[in-house]
């Protein structure tokens, strides 16, 4: 009987995994907002939606900069935490607005 109750377990375990989505494992990749904006994260470095290449403050899950001098909002801190594989929020220190992020959809960069 208790053999049988663990490969009922481990069936179990097996389809729960098929059937709930894996999140992303990073927060690397091309990021969009449906205003036609976007933004590139690899590592430290990103391509702000003002196009600039810059350094920020980066781990799996999470990215923070300052919005770099030319592009609106400059001097902001901006923090991005990755909420699952195609959904990101980012917020401006200072501002109670939530952004969200969407991942791009290929050939969009």
């Amino acid at each position: 009987m208790h053999r049988h109750l663990l490969a009922l377990a481990g069936t179990l375990s097996v389809l729960v995994g098929l059937t709930y989505p894996a999140f992303a494992d990073a927060i690397d990749g091309d990021w969009c907002q449906l205003d036609g904006r976007h933004m590139t994260i690899q590592g430290p470095a990103i391509v702000t939606p003002g196009g600039q290449r810059i350094t920020g403050n980066y781990t799996r899950h999470f990215f923070s900069y300052v919005v770099p001098a030319g592009e609106s909002g400059e001097g902001a801190a901006v923090e991005i935490q990755l909420l699952g594989e195609m959904l990101a929020h980012e917020r401006r220190a200072g501002d109670p607005v939530v952004r969200e992020w969407q991942r791009c959809k290929p050939g969009i960069s």
